[in-house]
């Protein structure tokens, strides 16, 4: 193994996903040191962690959050950077190694651009990323030569199990699904899930906007569209299957009828770290499987009429160009309309739907064209809301 420390600079870190990358540094021996935090709004709990990590610099992207906040007791050799852009000069520092970006939805975008256009190695928790730029983005990590690695668990498993053969050789990649709390709904019961109902996930902790996600299956429709994009899939080579104990994370089939698993306890430090210490593996603090135990893992096809959003994924893959920013747009404005009580669970993927319907779909947009169309989404769904 190599002994050279690799310098992370963790973009949202106050996120779960920036937390666990935290806990993963921590137990590294060494291996990996943090130089730059970032997050939002929750300053308060930034500089907590800057107190604990002592990296370089902090970024609070949210100017009114920075200014409320009072950093005096941050040590003098910690530096405090205010606003979004701050974002592009931590990431782009010669000596940074990886970038973790964890930033949740579309505003995680402009952080991986800049990481991969420095050529960093990218450790991408992220989606949005890829499903709103994700041509882009491709074309970017083959001009810079930089690496994007994945976090999300079904991507490092579909990452680790291609590694076991040629690409060529792969019929099709498999992603896994919980299915969530309400994979056996009606209708009925569908249009009656509260707040409450939809942010108690079976088997994973996660934040609120991705735990919705989950509930309605969109999480699993995004995934789709960043595989597309991240292993170079035609869209009839992914496909989902649901999964309720959260053990077998994706699976790859090859030709010859092979088809290789990866498998751990749902612990997103694991497929963290992989990405941090990429090509290598090492010990790891995430919970590890009990094979002493009896275990039974089950496995069945998802529903595609209850859960619209799979189907959703599927044609946003194929269609590629803007179709992927309006989708995210959309859904982000939805979710966040339904934790506030102004739309019905049942109404999220239908009003997605809808503002993708009523889109000019165009193939080939420009970074700030699919920016902007996911800003319009967005304002398409408060009016969908108000009609």
């Amino acid at each position: 193994m190599s002994d050279r420390v690799k310098n992370v600079v963790v973009l949202g870190s106050t996120g779960s996903i920036g937390r666990s990358t935290l806990e993963v540094i921590a137990a590294s021996g060494g291996a990996l040191r943090v130089v730059a935090l970032s997050a939002h709004s929750s300053a308060g709990l930034l500089e907590e962690q800057a107190l604990a990590v002592r990296p370089r610099q902090i970024v609070v992207t949210d100017p009114e959050a920075a200014a409320r906040h009072d950093f005096s007791a941050l040590p003098s050799d910690i530096e405090l950077l205010v606003g979004p852009e701050a974002v592009t000069q931590v990431v782009s520092q010669e000596d940074v190694d990886v970038v973790v970006s964890a930033i949740v939805g579309s505003a995680g975008l402009r952080g991986t651009w800049a990481a991969l256009e420095s050529g960093k190695t990218v450790a991408l928790a992220n989606k949005e990323s890829l499903v709103v730029g994700g041509p882009l983005v491709t074309k970017l990590v083959k001009r810079t030569h930089a690496n994007l690695l994945p976090v999300d668990s079904e991507h490092s498993a579909v990452f680790q199990a291609l590694q076991a053969g040629r690409r060529v050789e792969v019929r099709r990649v498999v992603l896994t699904a919980s299915g969530g709390p309400f994979r056996t709904y009606s209708e009925e019961q569908l249009a009656r899930v509260t707040v409450a109902d939809a942010l108690a996930h079976p088997t994973w902790d996660m934040g609120p906007k991705i735990t919705v996600d989950s509930a309605t299956m969109m999480n699993k429709a995004l995934e789709i569209i960043e595989a597309r994009w991240l292993f170079d899939l035609d869209c009839e080579q992914i496909g989902v299957v649901i999964h309720p104990q959260s053990i077998v994370h994706s699976m790859v089939e090859y030709i010859d009828g092979s088809v290789m698993a990866q498998m751990s306890p749902p612990d997103m430090k694991l497929p963290i770290q992989y990405a941090l210490t990429w090509p290598e593996r090492r010990e790891s603090p995430a919970a590890k499987l009990d094979w002493g135990a009896a275990m039974s893992l089950r496995f069945e096809p998802p529903d595609f009429e209850r859960f619209g959003a799979l189907q959703l994924g599927l044609e946003v893959a194929r269609a590629g160009g803007t179709a992927g920013a309006v989708l995210n747009g959309a859904n982000e404005a939805s979710v966040a309309a339904f934790l506030d009580g102004r739309l019905g669970f049942h109404e999220i993927v239908p009003a997605c739907r809808n503002i993708l319907e009523h889109h000019d779909f165009d193939p080939n947009p420009s970074l700030e064209e699919v920016l902007e169309l996911d800003r319009w989404a967005r304002r398409e769904v408060m009016c969908w809301i108000s009609a």
